[in-house]
């Protein structure tokens, strides 16, 4: 039985190393959130048995959780690079296959059509906005600037305010509001499934997404010219890398303890 106790802390030691080598990877990824795997013990034991008796047969997995602590945020000077001050994600949408996400890295553009995307090329999604800049949706959908106004201006620039208004300059001294960016929050954010680049899909555990303007309500506030580091701290990664190699260690060790003594009492019997 000891052997597969000390597996059992093995396979968690090899799931804690990766967790925390995800981490650790991630150091440098622009709205990236840390995980930590949780562990609990395994005893076989019935309601008749004596618990001065119960040595328990090893460890699981309790679960990996997602830490959403806010990161610290890096000054770019970029108009079009946003962070979020507070809670709530960005949400784009696949322009192929319309799949819905969201996300915490705010580094955008503006391509040749006028849709605002992001770093991977993913349509930002916001309200419809009036000529006050105060949204008339409730709705979220492509941002779309307008590459000249009604007069035949071209576009000059593009810029977002705390309250996640795209207002379009014009080369003739016009400025337009055009959309207002949309964020997303959930009833349970541990909940979010991560799919790779930064980005969370929606699941039952999540909740649906509620979305709002940013600044009001729960929904932070739009920092421009500033992202959102990762939430990762590389020393206290750095421990945690280190107590479990040694966990790792040790159940290796306790695994030849047991084969010894094993091979002791065989060779006892011959």
């Amino acid at each position: 039985m000891s052997f597969f106790t000390s597996l059992s802390g093995l396979r968690n030691a090899e799931t804690d190393l990766r967790v925390i080598s995800q981490n650790i990877a991630n150091a440098e990824s622009v709205g990236f959130k840390k995980s930590n795997a949780s562990f609990t013990d395994l005893v076989a034991s019935g309601s008749g048995t004596d618990p001065r008796l119960t040595p328990g047969i090893g460890s699981a997995l309790a679960g990996i959780t997602q830490d959403f602590a806010l990161g610290t945020f890096e000054q770019t000077g970029r108009g079009l690079d946003l962070a979020i001050n507070g809670d709530g994600f960005f949400v784009t949408s696949n322009p192929v296959s319309g799949d819905i996400s969201y996300t915490r890295n705010g580094s955008m553009r503006i391509i040749a059509s006028g849709e605002l995307q992001d770093s991977i090329g993913d349509n930002v999604q916001g309200f419809t906005v009036d000529a006050a800049g105060n949204p008339t949706s409730t709705t979220p959908s492509n941002v779309i600037v307008p590459t000249s106004n009604a007069g035949g201006a071209s576009l000059s620039s593009v810029s977002i305010n705390g309250r996640g208004v795209v207002e379009a300059s014009y080369a003739d001294g016009t400025v337009e509001p055009v959309a207002q960016i949309a964020l997303a929050t959930f009833p349970a954010n541990d909940g979010l499934r991560p799919i790779g680049q930064t980005k969370w899909a929606v699941t039952g555990d999540s909740g649906n997404a509620v979305y709002g303007s940013p600044g009001a309500s729960q929904y932070g506030s739009i920092f421009a010219g500033a992202l959102e580091r990762s939430n990762v701290d590389l020393a206290e990664e750095t421990v945690a890398l280190l107590t479990a190699q040694r966990n790792f260690q040790a159940n290796a060790r306790a695994i030849d303890t047991a084969t010894q003594i094993s091979q002791t009492v065989i060779n006892l019997r011959s």
